[in-house]
């Protein structure tokens, strides 16, 4: 099996691609060793001296390092346990890991909400992808998007740039309903 690594736009965090399915379908979080219980995968990469954060996401997986960590050191081990879990044929979620549904706003809101969700699905969430990242929304209220930056997105020194010179500005060019956007933490 060769995993093939891509540097992202966060210095913390590195994006590994296998080469085959890591997810179905959706995006998986998991900002400690505590929260990892529901994917084999994440709680292997846990192990890991150095590792802080793990996001999975169909075609990838971006670790997060500790700043004293070089990835020199740390490549290694996450491509060892990387390659040890594929081959073991476990699933990266359990079955019974549940995925997280858009939340949608009141009725007044839901065609806005899905316009949102629309524009951030086919011209958002595939830009940072390719980062190794992910958006996702959690809500519209009185004009406020509020979304949450996942993987290489979440801690990114360019972020505040993506959601607010990006992000808000399209969001409020096809949406006049819409005034501003923020990041949230899950």
């Amino acid at each position: 099996m060769f995993i093939q690594t891509e540097a992202t736009p966060n210095p913390a965090t590195l994006k590994f691609l296998p080469g085959r399915a890591v997810l179905n379908q959706g995006t998986a979080e998991f900002r400690s060793a505590e929260t990892a219980a529901t994917s084999p995968l994440a709680e292997a990469l846990f192990h890991v001296d150095g590792v802080t954060g793990v996001f999975l996401a169909r075609e990838f997986v971006t670790v997060t390092k500790r700043d004293d960590t070089q990835w020199d050191d740390l490549k290694p081990s996450v491509l060892a346990t990387l390659m040890e879990h594929f081959a073991s044929g476990r699933p990266a979620l359990n079955e019974s890991a549940t995925q997280a549904a858009h939340k949608a706003g009141d009725a007044a809101d839901a065609e806005i909400v899905s316009q949102i969700v629309e524009l951030l699905d086919t011209r958002v969430r595939p830009a940072v992808a390719a980062d190794g990242g992910d958006i996702t929304f959690h809500g519209f209220e009185n004009g406020v998007v509020f979304l949450h930056m996942q993987g290489s997105c979440a801690g990114c020194p360019s972020s505040t740039l993506t959601l607010k010179a990006g992000i808000e500005n399209m969001l409020r060019h096809y949406i006049p309903e819409v005034t501003e956007v923020r990041a949230i933490a899950a």
